[in-house]
């Protein structure tokens, strides 16, 4: 059950996002504008289209001479390295090593000891980088996740279980890839499921993995793709809504704009809702033109309406615990006057009709307009013989808006 904490008959939502973001601070480089973004090997179509061309905008990967990208070529960890520098900014996290098997003219050497001082890429046994072997998937993974800090949220086996290949995935590699998973990193084409931990990336793989390392750490916008693991579900949504006490109900009164009873009499009254009742998340738990079926009581001098049943326009009942303030405007009838001038556009409880009648001699009040619709011959003689008689004056549109005075509870199936 969903507790509606406030109703409002118009509500807007409005979430304030505050963003924290960490070590990792935003790549500032702006792409030359003459930088390639769109390749002759990549369609529009294509899986990693929009990965690809997201990261050739910001510069951190580039296409060919000849106008391609060659997404399906594999990538190397010299390479991988380069694309880390250019992607993410970080401060130092440890001191720089020099590799046996990166020499300093290298072509990657300063991209090399970047990635490693940052926190994204480690050596190999025996102080080797190993800068042209072609990177497996898990190892990307390891190094976003590891670089960026990232720890598993729940619980490790659990989160790989979702991988149907999970038992191949490296025993150094697991924790690391479910707090990828976790954040929203991985992407697998073309089956979801399947993480193939050992095989080489490509580079529409890697620049996929490198653009939702950047959206999980609020550096880039998330893009909408069906390849994204996401272990996040959608809660259903509730079965029901528990309106609280105190929340008010706008009522209105189609028949007319006035009623007019004794401070003495209880006459029944069917009230519609007048706006929608909502959650603040927008759900219509209360449609305009639901009835509100009560009655009007006497009250501390006055006349007060009290709610007896809510019928939605679905057609489902309710009892309803309601009362609007204590109405105590008054409105005189004396001897003489129009009986048309009071009953215009008014309805009038049988009690005022047969107070009308007596005073004003008027025996032609129709029952139609009255609350009830009959008794009023049995009533007259309670006010025979008076001049003067002082009636309750209800404008029902203003003055019979309702406070629920017990929860209540209303389904949402």
């Amino acid at each position: 059950m969903f507790t509606l904490n406030r109703l409002q008959s118009k509500t807007a939502l409005f979430m304030a996002v505050s963003i924290t973001v960490g070590a990792v601070a935003p790549l500032m480089t702006v792409a030359p504008s003459f930088a390639q973004t769109s390749f002759s090997d990549v369609s529009s179509n294509y899986w990693a289209s929009q990965f690809i061309q997201q990261l050739s905008q910001r510069g951190v990967i580039a296409g060919f001479p000849d106008g391609t990208f060659r997404p399906e070529e594999p990538v190397t960890r010299a390479q991988f390295a380069a694309m880390i520098n250019k992607a993410f900014s970080k401060s130092a996290q440890r001191q720089p090593i020099n590799f046996n098997d990166v020499p300093s003219n290298y072509w990657a050497y300063s991209a090399i000891r970047q990635a490693y001082t940052i926190g994204f890429l480690s050596g190999y046994p025996g102080n080797v980088f190993k800068p042209n072997q072609a990177i497996p998937r898990e190892q990307v993974l390891v190094s976003l996740a590891n670089g960026l800090d990232y720890v598993a949220t729940s619980n490790v086996e659990s989160t790989l279980q979702y991988y149907n290949d999970s038992g191949s995935i490296s025993g150094y590699a697991r924790s690391p890839i479910a707090a990828a998973t976790d954040r929203k990193i991985v992407v697998n084409y073309p089956n979801v499921k399947f993480l193939n931990p050992g095989v080489t990336a490509t580079r529409a793989q890697v620049a996929a993995f490198i653009y939702q390392a950047l959206v999980s750490s609020n550096q880039a916008s998330a893009i909408n793709s069906p390849y994204i693991v996401s272990l996040v579900t959608t809660p259903p949504p509730p079965l029901s809504v528990t309106i609280p006490q105190g929340t008010i109900i706008p009522v209105k009164y189609e028949k007319a704009g006035k009623i007019l009873v004794t401070k003495d009499e209880t006459a029944p009254l069917t009230l519609t809702t007048s706006q929608n009742v909502i959650t603040q998340d927008g759900t219509v738990v209360i449609p305009a033109g639901s009835e509100v079926i009560g009655e009007l009581r006497p009250a501390q001098g006055g006349s007060q309406f009290i709610a007896q049943k809510l019928i939605l326009t679905t057609g489902k009942e309710y009892n309803l615990v309601a009362s609007s303030d204590v109405i105590s405007k008054t409105e005189t009838v004396k001897k003489g006057i129009s009986t048309s001038s009071i009953i215009k556009n008014t309805v009038l409880g049988a009690g005022a009709a047969a107070a009308v009648s007596a005073v004003t001699g008027d025996r032609a009040i129709a029952t139609e307009e009255v609350l009830g619709g009959a008794g009023i011959g049995a009533l007259i003689g309670l006010f025979f013989g008076r001049n003067s008689v002082d009636l309750i004056a209800i404008e029902p549109n203003t003055d019979l808006e309702m406070t629920i005075n017990q929860s209540l509870i209303v389904s949402l199936q």
